[in-house]
C-alpha cells in the first residue's frame, strides 16, 4: 500500500519523505488555510514546493464547482508539475471535468466520496484515485472502513483501473484497517504514519539489547 501525508506543511512533508516511505501528498483548502497560504498564486507556488521535495503524486485540489472553473482550474494546475494531481469534488460537473480530464491525459483525485455509488461514477469516469473518506463516516457513526471495503470489492469485480485512496484517516489503526481493507493508498497525518513504530515490544526488547550490551562491554 501507497502512503501519502495529508498536510501542507512542509517540515512535515519533509520528515515523512525522510523517513523513505512516502509516495505522495494530499492537500486541500482547509490545509492550505492551516498553513496560513493565502491566494491563488501563493498556493501554486506552495504545490510546487511540495513537489519539490517529494518524488510523487501531489493532489491539488480545485476551488470551482462549475465545469468551466474546475476545467480552467484543473489545467493550471496540472501545468504547474509533472507530479500534480487534479483534486475534484464528487459532484455532477466534477465527474463530468473528471472525464475531460481523462481523455487529456491529466489525473485526477475524485474526493468526498461517501458510497459505493459515488465511486462508480468516479471510476466510470477515470478517475486516477478515489478518495473515500473514513474518518468523516466514522464521525456520523457509519463504517468508514466498510466502504473502502465495498469499493475494493467493486472495483476489483469490474476490472477499473482507479486506485482507492483512503482519506480522512484519523490515526494508526485506520491505516492498519485499511490495509486489511485493500486499499490502494491511504493519505494520512504524520503521527499516524509514524505510530505504526510504536510496539511495547520493541522498546521492551530495545532496552533490554542496550542493558546485556552494557554489562558485556563495561
Amino acid at each position: 500500500m501507497k502512503f501519502f501525508i495529508d498536510t501542507a506543511n512542509l517540515d512535515q512533508i519533509r520528515e515523512a519523505n525522510d523517513l523513505g516511505v512516502l509516495d505522495g501528498v494530499t492537500t486541500n483548502p482547509s490545509l492550505m488555510a492551516k498553513e496560513g497560504i493565502r491566494g491563488d498564486e501563493n498556493c501554486k507556488k506552495h504545490y510546487v514546493e511540495i513537489c519539490n521535495i517529494v518524488d510523487g503524486d501531489v493532489s491539488a485540489e480545485v476551488i470551482a464547482t462549475d465545469y468551466e472553473g474546475i476545467i480552467k482550474e484543473g489545467e493550471e494546475l496540472a501545468a504547474l508539475h509533472p507530479n500534480i494531481v487534479v483534486k475534484v469534488p464528487c459532484i455532477a460537473d466534477g465527474i463530468k471535468a473528471i472525464k475531460y480530464f481523462s481523455k487529456k491525459g491529466i489525473r485526477t483525485n475524485c474526493t468526498l466520496v461517501f458510497s459505493p455509488g459515488q465511486a462508480l461514477l468516479a471510476a466510470k469516469a477515470g478517475a486516477t484515485y478515489v478518495s473515500p473518506f473514513v474518518g468523516r463516516l466514522d464521525d456520523i457513526c457509519s463504517d468508514g472502513i466498510e466502504l473502502i471495503e465495498k469499493i475494493v470489492d467493486m472495483y476489483g469485480y469490474y476490472g477499473f483501473n482507479t486506485q482507492v485512496l483512503a482519506a480522512s484517516i484519523r490515526h494508526t489503526q485506520h491505516i492498519i484497517q485499511c490495509i486489511e481493507a485493500g486499499a490502494d493508498v491511504a493519505t494520512c497525518p504524520l503521527a499516524a504514519i509514524k505510530g505504526l513504530l510504536k510496539h511495547p515490544l520493541t522498546d521492551s526488547g530495545l532496552a533490554a539489547f542496550l542493558a546485556d550490551h552494557k554489562k558485556v562491554n563495561s
